[in-house]
């Protein structure tokens, strides 16, 4: 079996996954993405506000990411300069008009990739809006964006606490030979898509988990966390990868024989060069490189 015949679903959210979008739509022809919907802040935080539906910002831009090159993507990612629709993409406007008209989310993000010939599909982690909040030493704080400036973050949850998964989601996840998770922001990217039952069908699958590393380590809502303290982190809230991949050229080669094996359990860990040079940004063709070789033997173990 090849591995543009695997059925690979990733999860996360914001730039970070679109990364991972861009990097399989290369190789892979059964994608799935599974989107946090957590986002409060600007045009999604604005519309999701105004219209109480789940934000939309991060499943447009992974719509964007499968979409080929031209005058639809170019659309997507158009945002208005002047008047009432100041700083909105327009993505965004079109995908929250569909989600008033349709029923369910999923019928609406089928609608628009449909609409611009996107190559795989996208699904909300959550059907209706949900909130991030995150358990702090100071307390809790609540909002996606109130999340990504705190410091010395313990864990985080939702609100409301077991919020619905779409079906399509799960059963996805339970097809898939492969699930991505990452990369991102560990806590308002990774971890807000990691809701109680996406978890459930991750830990129910056989696929194996990937977990990609974030580039920035020591961002400003993880400050002080090395590679080992992520994942740490990525377990307790319930995943245990298979397989950490992580930057090469993020960490010191003085650093990578040193980092503490047992804090990782079962997963392996595999350095590849994925950064753009600027550093700040995963290359999507290098990314999609390492994960299909990830995933080609992953298939053959799991279906001999």
């Amino acid at each position: 079996m090849s591995a543009e015949s695997s059925r690979v679903v990733a999860i996360g959210g914001g730039h970070g996954l679109a990364s991972t979008l861009s990097g399989l739509v290369g190789w892979c022809n059964h994608i799935t993405a599974v989107v946090s919907v957590a986002d409060d802040g600007g045009s999604s935080g604005r519309l999701r506000r105004d219209l109480g539906i789940p934000a939309p910002g991060d499943m447009r831009r992974c719509l964007m990411a499968l979409t080929p090159a031209g005058r639809a993507r170019e659309a997507l990612e158009h945002r208005f300069e002047t008047g009432d629709l100041r700083g909105h993409a327009a993505g965004n406007v079109l995908l929250a008009s569909l989600l008033e008209v349709c029923a369910d989310p999923v019928d609406a993000l089928d609608t628009l990739a449909r609409m611009v010939g996107a190559k795989g599909r996208v699904c909300p982690a959550t059907l209706s809006p949900v909130e991030l909040v995150a358990r702090t030493p100071a307390g809790e704080v609540r909002g996606q964006v109130a999340v990504s400036e705190s410091e010395s973050i313990e864990s985080i949850f939702f609100d409301p606490a077991r919020p619905r998964t779409p079906v399509a989601v799960k059963a996805a996840i339970a097809e898939a030979d492969a699930v991505v998770i990452g990369p991102g922001s560990l806590f308002t990217s990774v971890l807000a898509a990691l809701v109680p039952e996406v978890v459930a069908a991750v830990r129910s699958s056989d696929a194996v988990i990937v977990y990609v590393a974030n580039l920035d380590l020591d961002d400003d809502e993880s400050s002080g966390l090395a590679l080992s303290d992520h994942v740490a982190h990525v377990r307790r809230h319930g995943i245990d990868p298979d397989v950490v991949l992580a930057d090469a050229d993020s960490i010191p080669d003085s650093d990578q024989g040193s980092i503490e094996m047992s804090t990782f359990t079962k997963s392996e860990l595999v350095f590849r060069s994925i950064a753009r040079p600027n550093r700040f940004l995963h290359d999507p063709e290098a990314l999609g490189v390492a994960l299909s070789e990830l995933v080609r033997p992953a298939r053959a173990r799991s279906h001999p």
